[in-house]
Parts: C-alpha cells; sequence; structure tokens
C-alpha cells in the first residue's frame, strides 16, 4: 500500500500502487476537501505506508508554497534548496534568511518505543525560533506534535503519527 498527500488539506490518501503500471497519471479526489488533483505512479510524492515518523509542513508566505516533508529516523537537516547542498528536507523557496543547512531535527525511540523529536540549531545566522523562543548555541529543544518551527521567514510546523489520530 502507498500513500499521498493532498496537497490542500494535508489529508492521506491511501492506495494500491501494484494496480497501476509505474508512469500512469492518477486522479484522486481527496475525501477532506473534496479537491481533485493527480500524481504519476513511481515518482517521489508517493509514500510507504509502513512507517510514519511525522512530517513538518512549511507554511504557505510570502516566498512560495505549502510543502509536506516527511521526517526519517535519526537526524534529518533541514534548510533552503540549494543545488549541490546535502541535506535530508530541502525547503523550496527564495527566503535568503533560511540558511541552506539551517537545523536539525532528530528523530528516535525512547526505551518504551514511542517516538522522541529533539530540535538543534546548526550556526544558522538568523537562528532557529520554536514557540517564539529562539534556541541557544548548541542547546537541544524537545519538541512534540503542532509545534512551530521559524527559520528565517519561513514557518514549519510539526505533525506526529500521535497527533493525526
Amino acid at each position: 500500500m502507498k500513500r499521498v498527500i493532498c496537497p490542500k488539506c494535508d489529508h492521506p490518501i491511501v492506495f494500491d500502487a501494484s494496480d497501476y503500471p509505474i508512469g500512469q497519471a492518477v486522479v484522486f479526489e481527496c475525501e477532506g476537501c473534496r479537491k481533485s488533483f493527480t500524481i504519476r505512479v513511481g515518482e517521489n510524492n508517493i509514500e510507504e505506508v509502513e512507517e510514519n515518523l511525522g512530517h513538518i509542513v512549511v507554511v504557505e508566505n510570502c516566498f512560495g508554497f505549502k510543502q509536506t516533508l516527511n521526517l526519517k529516523e535519526g537526524d534529518n537537516m533541514i534548510g533552503r534548496y540549494n543545488k549541490g547542498t546535502e541535506i535530508t528536507l530541502p525547503i523550496e523557496t527564495k527566503d535568503r534568511s533560511m540558511d541552506r543547512r539551517h537545523c536539525i531535527i532528530n528523530v528516535k525511540r525512547d526505551a518504551f518505543g514511542s517516538l522522541v523529536y529533539t530540535i538543534r540549531d546548526n550556526s544558522s545566522i538568523t537562528g532557529t525560533f520554536v514557540m517564539n523562543r529562539i534556541l541557544g548555541n548548541k542547546e537541544r529543544l524537545r519538541i512534540e506534535d503542532g509545534a512551530i518551527i521559524t527559520l528565517g521567514a519561513t514557518t514549519l510546523i510539526l505533525h506526529t503519527p500521535e497527533g493525526e489520530e
């Protein structure tokens, strides 16, 4: 089973990709907002459903459009997309106040198997703000579902699997 996210309301839609040949365009209608959108089977906009570790939503602002970026276990380097820069979660934006390697969100499991999210700044020029509080140098902060993160003039919102239930 595979999953796509509605570009309008972030509602997940699960489907069986084996029913379609690779490269075929498939039209979906979101159950949440009734928006119709098309994806092409076999491209990066489709993800495996097995492990949901949460995602961040890049809030639409004057520099770009809304984006949803899935988190992976371990360190997730977040920054402004620039060809040749190695980062886990590139944000497509013209916001020059966001560094190319701005901050890191770490996802790991605690002793009880629960997901734990921590964030730290990566020596960015403008700093990393969590809920309007700037992170100190080398400070790590535990964040939870709904945390609002500001990188330059761009705002991110953390969504965890527990918060989606």
